[in-house]
């Protein structure tokens, strides 16, 4: 019996050392010199690929930032990051797993996601709307009447839709696309009517559009909500170093030189220019940066 007690309790103790090793991201770092970013692959212009196995956009420099911060204060020679992409459906699952380490995209924090995940400081504040095709004749919501509604698997954005106040009465049909780039394909394939979504990412697939004046964005602001990085839950020690490294790039006036480079400048690989002045509610979290979830800002 005590050989039986004394063996449940070293797989008690083996099991417990493997979560603290799960949920210690910078041991983890430090251990193998390499860390896994997930990106997206059509996120806009806040994270894309180049092809080849070649991602970049706004939230992705940011991350590369943060690495870079976090190699110096591991004291490695080098760091090698792996990038990994996910998809609206799987992002939380393989960050939870430990597959991903960082999760560099367009992911909203809210307090359903805070559950199963944590987010660093807001680095985005998205204004969700709809996308239609310029002679659609749809404006508003109360238009998407009777319409096929497109939304990307694993996304909020028709939820939130559906709650506002104006969308009383409207009676509309889900069509789902894998990704954003799939979703905004239904749109131009005349298969949706209209593609909610954040704003930022609606004009980056406009503007990447074979005919970009074939579409428009309309309607009123369904929602605002705070895109962040994304990783695991109670690991302190990382959310401390990626926060710190965000904060000091908001001080010093890097990251609004970053948010100037990919939201006011050209943008490979077509130097596309999709002209979004920072908002105001961008220009306030960062003077007072935070880490609260959509809900808040719903409150106000």
């Amino acid at each position: 019996m005590k050989k039986q007690l004394l063996a449940l309790a070293l797989t008690a103790l083996a099991a417990t050392a493997a979560n603290a090793q799960a949920n210690d991201t910078l041991a983890k770092i430090k251990s193998t010199g390499s860390v896994t970013m997930g990106v997206r692959e059509s996120s806009g212009v806040l994270s894309y690929t180049l092809g080849d196995g070649k991602y970049t956009g706004y939230h992705v420099e940011i991350c590369q930032r943060v690495l870079a911060d976090i190699q110096k204060q591991l004291g490695l020679a080098k760091l090698d990051i792996k990038y990994q992409p996910v998809t609206s459906q799987n992002r939380i699952p393989l960050v939870q797993n430990g597959t991903v380490d960082i999760e560099c995209g367009s992911t909203t924090n809210n307090q359903a996601r805070q559950r199963d995940v944590a987010f660093a400081v807001t680095t985005f504040i998205e204004e969700v709307r709809i996308a239609v095709k310029a002679n659609s004749g749809i404006n508003s919501i109360k238009d998407l009447n009777g319409k096929n509604v497109a939304t990307t698997t694993g996304t909020t954005s028709v939820q939130t839709l559906r709650r506002h106040e104006r969308a009383g009465g409207v009676d509309f049909k889900e069509v789902y696309g894998k990704d954003h780039a799939d979703s905004f394909l239904l749109l131009e394939s005349g298969r949706a009517d209209a593609f909610v979504m954040d704003g930022s990412l609606l004009a980056g697939l406009i503007a990447r559009s074979k005919n970009p004046a074939d579409f428009k964005i309309v309607g009123e602001v369904l929602s605002v909500e705070p895109i962040a990085i994304m990783f695991r839950k109670d690991d302190p020690a990382f959310k401390k170093a990626v926060d710190d490294s965000i904060v000091a790039m908001m001080k010093s006036g890097e990251l609004a030189k970053i948010y100037d480079k990919w939201f006011m400048q050209p943008t490979p690989p077509s130097n596309v220019r999709m002209n979004m002045p920072m908002s105001e509610a961008l220009k306030a979290a960062i003077a007072s940066p935070n880490d609260r979830p959509m809900e808040a800002y719903a409150a106000k």
